[in-house]
């Protein structure tokens, strides 16, 4: 919950002591008029560092956790959570929807009833409830999975662009709306036909990246540097739980309520935190009814010698000469590469592969993603505690996260193909892959944050083109894979996948920075 206006401890008259202050204090001049910023002097940390307070401690409650800026960052992950929740949910649900031992449906439907002992006590309680099956092949499955980001690629850059602009606020409601609307229909569709469901699930795909995509640009003004990692991890890590909760309980509603149950719960989820998030989501701190005057000077004046207003013209051409932002980018590609592939297969692999049963692949994939959002919780506050102390430097922590975040997976995916008969071994070395993968949400995934924040709506949306055109090609590419070899398909995918994402990696520790570039510091004209 994010709580009311609380009072600021302040001396008598109003006014906040500045006896203590060096030259160099914060300038910065808030609500009420007269209000001076009462926080430690910004150290000097050299050209295109961020500046920020050495120490929080006189200011207690600003720096806490009961504040605006986590209960920002409670409402954002649980927009995450109904996000990925939708999404994930035809993943849980096709081995249902295209499991050719229930009872035939009327609307492209297999024929034929199972033969005695060829189905266990699950796929009987799929029979009485008479859910519609579809005759849908392998490709078809891939083709249908992964057209969620066949349209993706549309919409990031020009949402980017607009919520740099004028604020996420109401992108992202309506976005997030929009796809609870559409989840809700997807039992409709599906009968309506694989072209019907396809459609459907394009236009899915495209309002979710505007939700992900016009995100970023709420931390550019609510985000202190000390505490960026921590309040980023915390929203994304909704991403996590909606696919932890709806692996858990996904495959458990489709063999007790039917498969089109799962659309309508998380559908209706996703409604209701729409109308949670107008009410109580504001794109700047200052326009916040709710925030206290010390937690909003503490935002104000942590941000106030990062240079984040946002401007119309865009640096096009320095941006295509940068370096190291196609270092990110490309890192995007091949990192969503096999997140893709990942995020649509795990329980099919676990079904097919390892031999569990719907429900129980279900449980198994949500242990693997309770252990990855564990560990993106603990890896947010070891990277601001890394950096709050000087341990490392940003670029340091950045690069680390990131090598730790593909290597450790990489190694857990060549080896998967060598000990799947061993369900517990398979499933061990799949949670050290989960929780190691998320390291690189601290590492490559956030740098654009770093390198460019005036531009981070803009550059959020570019990266997401590189994601999700990656993650069409990946899936699709899976699926057939999957389909013309089913003893070898699996292990080529995994080999593929890792070739690739160990190739973004190395581009990405020559040429990444953590540093403002030039092209970042200055409103420059467009140019091509």
């Amino acid at each position: 919950m994010i709580p009311r206006r609380l009072r600021s401890p302040s001396p008598p008259g109003g006014q906040v002591s500045t006896s203590h202050l060096q030259s160099n204090t914060c300038p910065v001049s808030v609500s009420p008029p007269h209000t001076h910023c009462s926080l430690l002097p910004l150290p000097d940390l050299g050209k295109g560092e961020e500046k920020h307070h050495d120490d929080d401690s006189l200011c207690p409650f600003i720096s806490g956790f009961c504040s605006v800026r986590h209960g920002l960052a409670v409402i954002l992950h649980l927009c995450n959570f109904s996000i990925n929740s939708q999404k994930m949910s035809l993943s849980i649900a096709m081995p249902a929807m295209v499991n050719d031992t229930a009872w035939p449906s009327p609307l492209n439907a297999t024929a034929g009833r199972p033969s005695a002992g060829s189905q266990d006590g699950w796929n009987e309680t799929l029979q009485q409830l008479e859910a519609p099956m579809y005759d849908w092949s392998p490709e078809i499955q891939g083709i249908i999975l992964s057209s969620i980001n066949y349209g993706s690629f549309l919409a990031p850059i020009p949402t980017g662009y607009i919520a740099g602009i004028f604020g996420a606020k109401y992108l992202v409601g309506v976005s997030l709306l929009l796809s609870s609307i559409l989840a809700l229909l997807v039992p409709l569709a599906a009968d309506a036909g694989a072209v019907s469901l396809i459609i459907l699930r394009i236009a899915q795909g495209i309002a979710q990246v505007m939700v992900l995509t016009s995100e970023y640009s709420i931390w550019v003004k609510w985000a202190p540097p000390l505490e960026k990692n921590q309040l980023i991890n915390t929203a994304l890590s909704g991403e996590l739980t909606g696919s932890f909760i709806t692996l858990l309980i996904g495959g458990f509603l489709c063999q007790t309520k039917g498969w089109p149950s799962i659309f309508y719960i998380f559908g209706g989820i996703g409604c209701a935190c729409s109308f949670l998030w107008f009410p109580l989501v504001y794109d700047d701190p200052t326009n916040h009814p709710f925030i206290s005057t010390g937690e909003k000077e503490y935002i104000v004046c942590s941000l106030a010698q990062q240079d984040s207003s946002p401007g119309w013209s865009l640096p096009i051409k320095a941006m295509m000469k940068s370096l190291p932002l196609w270092g990110i980018l490309v890192f995007y590609f091949t990192e969503f590469w096999i997140i893709s592939i990942l995020m649509a297969y795990m329980p099919t692999y676990i079904n097919s592969v390892l031999q569990a049963n719907l429900r129980d692949s279900g449980i198994l994939s949500a242990l693997l993603l309770a252990v990855a959002f564990i560990s993106s919780i603990l890896g947010g506050l070891l990277a601001d505690f890394l950096h709050s102390r000087k341990i490392f430097r940003l670029v340091t922590i950045r690069k680390l996260s990131t090598a730790i975040g593909v290597l450790i997976p990489s190694v857990v995916l060549v080896s998967l193909h060598w000990v799947r008969s061993s369900v517990s071994t398979s499933m061990g070395l799949w949670a050290l892959s989960s929780s190691a993968t998320t390291f690189c949400q601290i590492g490559a995934l956030v740098n654009f944050l770093d390198i460019a924040p005036r531009y981070t709506g803009f550059l959020r949306g570019l990266s997401q083109v590189f994601a999700y055109v990656s993650g069409a090609i990946s899936s699709t590419v899976a699926g057939y894979l999957i389909s013309q070899d089913s003893e070898f398909g699996w292990r080529n995918v995994f080999l593929i996948s890792v070739s690739i994402n160990v190739s973004g990696l190395v581009f990405y520790l020559i040429f990444g920075q953590a540093n403002v570039q030039d092209w970042a510091t200055e409103q420059m004209f467009t140019q091509f």
